[in-house]
């Protein structure tokens, strides 16, 4: 007895703390759902940690935020399945990749395995539900014993995370340091709510470049791999409550079609739990805005893994609000079933309803965990076989060459008129046109892409390469030099094969999108993309790499999943006189930027010398050099070539700029991607509010301004109702009603103070960079350029071509520089820019001659579409997408694309840092 005395205390003691796990109103003094309250990262994360004192749980840091929190992940399952975790991950992972199983191993496993199912919230903050859902979720599954919690642990490992802790403590803060809860408020957060990306940390799924996103995506692509995640969003479309699976057309073409009917099974299962539990108001389809055509989401790159991506988007908050009367909501349909009446809603509500999809989500786990494991593995085997023999992905393009195939075949007899068939129950055209186009070897689908290792900026291809790896593909490195189809490449070159389980997304990461025309009806307005039309990562990155279709193999070792890569520049061992360093390779100017900053002379060489093409950087030898010059070829990649004697012709002397980078109260999103940008390019910079603008003196303090896209407002035409920022103006929070460590940034960039300044600062011999929108700012100066896309109407007034005839969303499209120019140096003649219904102008020719304005980047081409989506893209044709103009003794530079979208489009980075220098 004396022997067992101390374990039965510990069993005790272990049954007391289990038993002491307090619920959520013990531990923080509120229920999850009341009215007015929310609960701080720093609590959450105390909680977690008391729920993981249960042996139905366990807790992991998957890594720090941008901000230095730890970022946790629960996995909750039985307690018996705790003690087989790492054999249920590794049967997880191995169905999902289908590599060296056959069927009937497959379905043994699905049997052995459970199911892995992702529960997330948090990863846009002010969406305060899908945190505070994911705190009652793991309550629940803690603390409750009945038959379907038994059930869900028994079957499934869940895995809830936490997507951004940074922006929980800041809203919870911000929304709780009102002492009156009636007067509490999400609204006029005084910054983004993710230190770089804010909202855009939901677009960063397929580059990975926050913190907080590789955490993640370390966890879905590489770790666990689950056949289902659900990502929890806010808000549904007005007079619904939520919106959810399954979702609008279009989906992409790569997908597996097992990955879109497994969307609509666990959407089915949602909706009919509501239904029981008479909860309305659930719409889908084309209820609400959201499709699965997009990569780069939470949700979204999980449908190019093979997973079943879900996501639901929900009203409520915190601060009680109401259901507003929409009429056409209240008819039920295919698209809301049992539509919700307008009431007031509380905030338990929508808990209650994220609580209910959640179960609804586990019970179907629980009930087709062998079904989901073996349908990863079908789904995974295919993509393998797609890739292993000729195939062709269907899409719209080939779709209307085999109508033009049809309409170009003049031996083909005119068919007989057939009587009307209201619906649509016969008809059709010869199967021939069809194997014209699905079976012509040209058209096929790709067997593999070879990035060669040799290419201007290996080290962009190297990022490529490892955004790749973090999502989860194979990639293959060669360790010998090979020859495929006659081209020989070298060892280190990067291979990356279509026969493999995740083939859609190196589709995706390597093809063009094809989006379709998408029209409500004939002549109507198009019907805009929930995001991106278009987005080819390795368009983007200006990654060269060879695209093979038939069948090939080498000298190619597999890099374990998940392992980054790294490439070693070289220092060329003569030097007398220096080096050059391309200014084609983004990691140089990182490497120069060093070099500036230990005081070393950098110059660059406007025609080039040598092998070094314009624009390249030039480095005289010293003792100093070297060295920095090893570390940089070490760590990024970068070549430095010997030169025996210093260059002659023009050198310009580079120092470092004192950058000005605009900001405003709330925070930009495509600022907080050029400040990251910045930080990782060690570009010095310091961020500038309105306020500092309006006060003047601008040159005393800095060289250069940048203005990313929507920072300038367009001018008013006739008067400020016709300022589409007018929206905006009077929008900041009132300054005695904030913290004082906010007030300089409130305010905007106005016409009349701001406009004037930052024409002073240029005519004193400053310089602007506008992208995007922010190009306003040349028409507010009086610059000699126009709109190029207009029209003139019957009645003679000029007007932007309406959509029905001119349309682009986020697409990639095909650019002609001027190299030779300081601005566009390090480029090639031609690149590839994400244009988003950006502007696009005529120069007065006049101007032109006179020097007035310079272009810099043009369309030369009627078709210049790489990717997306272009509706009318003929209009183009020999619009100017970038300028530079002289104002003063300064200069204004202007640049219409979105040359450094979302820190994806490296292939036009070198577009901005060229402008950070200070020359003479």
């Amino acid at each position: 007895m004396r022997k067992l005395l101390p374990l039965l205390l510990l069993a005790l003691v272990c049954h007391v703390g289990w038993a002491q796990i307090p619920s959520p109103k013990e531990h923080f003094g509120f229920n999850i759902g009341d009215d007015y309250m929310l609960a701080t990262y720093t609590q959450t994360e105390s909680y977690f940690k008391k729920l993981a004192t249960s042996d139905r749980v366990k807790l992991v840091n998957i890594g720090k935020t941008e901000e230095g929190r730890d970022q946790p992940m629960l996995i909750v399952t039985s307690p018996e399945n705790h003690k087989k975790l790492a054999r249920f991950q590794e049967i997880s992972t191995k169905m999902a990749r289908a590599e060296g199983l056959t069927d009937a191993q497959a379905r043994e496993l699905a049997n052995e395995g459970k199911a892995i199912v992702w529960i997330d919230g948090g990863i846009h903050s002010n969406e305060t539900v899908a945190w505070m859902q994911l705190i009652e979720t793991a309550y629940q599954l803690v603390s409750r014993k009945d038959a379907e919690v038994t059930r869900i642990l028994d079957n499934v490992v869940i895995l809830m995370t936490h997507i951004n802790p940074d922006g929980q403590e800041l809203v919870a803060n911000w929304y709780m340091r009102n002492s009156t809860p009636e007067k509490r408020s999400l609204g006029q957060l005084p910054r983004l709510y993710q230190k770089y990306a804010g909202h855009d940390n939901n677009r960063d799924f397929f580059m990975l470049q926050l913190k907080e996103t590789q955490n993640v995506g370390r966890q879905l692509f590489v770790d666990w791999i689950p056949q289902i995640m659900y990502n929890h969003h806010q808000r549904g479309p007005a007079g619904s409550v939520l919106a959810g699976p399954p979702y609008r057309d279009p989906f992409n073409y790569v997908f597996h079609p097992l990955m879109i009917t497994g969307i609509d099974a666990l959407g089915a299962a949602m909706i009919n739990r509501l239904i029981a539990e008479e909860k309305p108001g659930f719409t889908r389809l084309g209820g609400s805005v959201f499709s699965t055509w997009y990569n780069g989401g939470l949700r979204t790159t999980t449908h190019f893994h093979n997973q079943i991506g879900l996501l639901t988007e929900i009203i409520g908050g915190p601060t009680p609000e109401t259901v507003p009367l929409v009429p056409n909501r209240l008819i039920p349909n295919g698209n809301t079933p049992f539509p919700v009446t307008p009431q007031k809603w509380y905030f338990k509500q929508s808990i209650d309803y994220s609580v209910s999809c959640n179960y609804a989500v586990l019970d179907y786990a629980a009930r087709h965990h062998d079904e989901l494991l073996y349908n990863i593995y079908v789904m995974g085997k295919n993509s393998i076989e797609r890739g292993s023999k000729d195939y062709w992905t269907l899409s719209p393009k080939k779709s209307e060459a085999i109508v033009e195939a049809q309409k170009n075949d003049k031996t083909e007899k005119p068919a007989a008129p057939e009587a009307p068939d209201p619906f649509g129950m016969r008809g059709g055209i010869p199967a021939k046109y069809y194997d014209q186009v699905l079976k012509d070897p040209k058209t096929r689908d790709a067997r593999g892409y070879i990035i060669p290792v040799v290419q201007a900026d290996v080290a962009t291809a190297t990022k490529f390469v490892n955004a790749l790896i973090r999502t989860g593909i194979q990639v293959h490195k060669a360790t010998a030099d090979f020859t495929v189809e006659g081209k020989t490449y070298p060892a280190g070159s990067f291979v990356v094969k279509t026969a493999q389980s995740f083939r859609p997304h190196v589709l995706d990461m390597f093809e063009p999108q094809d989006h379709p025309n998408d029209f409500p009806y004939p002549g109507g307005p198009p019907t805009r993309p929930y995001d991106a039309a278009g987005w080819t990562l390795a368009y983007q990155m200006g990654v060269k790499f060879d695209r093979i279709l038939n069948g090939f193999d080498g000298p190619f070792q597999a890099i374990p999943y998940g392992e980054l890569q790294s490439v070693t520049g070289k220092v060329d061992a003569a030097a007398p006189a220096g080096y050059t360093l391309s200014s084609q390779a983004n990691n140089v100017y990182i490497a120069v930027n060093d070099l500036l900053s230990a005081g070393i002379p950098v110059f660059r060489l406007p025609q080039g010398a040598g092998s070094a093409e314009a624009g390249a950087f030039y480095v005289p030898a010293s003792a100093k050099v070297k060295p920095l010059l090893e570390k940089a070829a070490k760590e990024l990649g970068v070549d430095a070539v010997g030169v025996a004697k210093k260059p002659t012709g023009t050198l310009v002397k580079v120092a470092p700029s004192r950058i000005a980078l605009w900001d405003t109260y709330g925070g930009s999103m495509p600022s907080g991607w050029v400040r990251l940008l910045m930080e990782q390019y060690r570009f010095p910079m310091q961020v500038i509010y309105s306020q500092e603008i309006d006060a003047g003196e601008l040159r005393k303090k800095f060289d250069v301004i940048v203005f990313v896209t929507r920072a300038i407002p367009a001018p008013p035409s006739a008067g400020r109702e016709n300022d589409p920022f007018a929206a905006f103006a009077g929008s900041d929070p009132k300054a005695e009603d904030i913290p004082a460590e906010y007030r300089a940034s409130l305010g905007r960039i106005t016409a009349d103070k701001s406009i004037p300044q930052l024409k002073k600062f240029m005519e004193e011999g400053g310089k602007i960079v506008t992208i995007g929108t922010s190009a306003n700012l040349a028409y507010h100066l009086g610059v000699p350029v126009r709109n190029a896309l207009t029209e003139m109407t019957n009645a003679g007034v000029e007007r932007p071509l309406p959509a029905e005839k001119y349309y682009i969303p986020g697409s990639l499209l095909r650019v002609t520089l001027d190299s030779t120019q300081a601005a566009t140096w390090g480029m090639a003649n031609q690149a590839d820019v994400y244009f988003d219904s950006s502007p696009v102008f005529k120069l007065a020719p006049a101007a032109v001659a006179k020097g007035e304005v310079k272009p810099l980047i043009w369309f030369s081409a009627d078709k210049p579409l790489r990717s997306g989506w272009a509706w009318g893209q003929s209009y183009l044709r020999d619009g100017v997408a970038a300028f530079e103009a002289p104002i003063g003794s300064g200069k204004l530079t202007v640049f219409g694309p979105e040359i450094t979208f979302r820190a994806q489009s490296q292939g036009t980075f070198k577009l901005l840092f060229n402008q950070l220098y200070t020359t003479n």
